[in-house]
């Protein structure tokens, strides 16, 4: 038996706040959203996905946020992601080193996400 990879991400978020969930990873990060199932819809949150990014908030009633723990995504043009967060007034947090080119964001919920520059050979 091996493990050959991740199906998805599951982060929490609070109740209600779907719509400040769409606009940060839909519009500013640029998943796509997926419709969840109806048997779990009535439950709230929000899924995004596209390709093997896969990504899902499910609503969590005593939330707290992730502040260490954290999904870790590979982006094609991080500056240009950087600079459209900047303009919404999203706080990006450099974390680059040893010639790693990765920054910091927190979402609307306060979940950490790593985003790192894609490595071209």
């Amino acid at each position: 038996m091996t493990i050959i990879g991740i199906d998805h991400v599951q982060l929490a978020m609070p109740s209600g706040r779907e719509d400040e969930a769409r606009a940060f990873y839909s519009r500013l990060l640029g998943i796509p959203e997926r419709a969840k199932p109806a048997e779990l819809a009535q439950r709230g949150g929000v899924w995004f996905e596209s390709g093997a990014v896969k990504i899902h908030l499910g609503v969590e009633a005593d939330f707290r946020p992730a502040r260490k723990a954290h999904a870790a995504l590979i982006v094609s043009d991080l500056r240009l992601l950087v600079e459209r967060l900047r303009e919404a007034g999203v706080e990006v947090l450099d974390a680059s080193f040893e010639g790693h080119d990765r920054v910091f964001v927190f979402d609307p919920f306060g979940n950490r996400l790593e985003l790192m520059g894609a490595v071209t050979s």
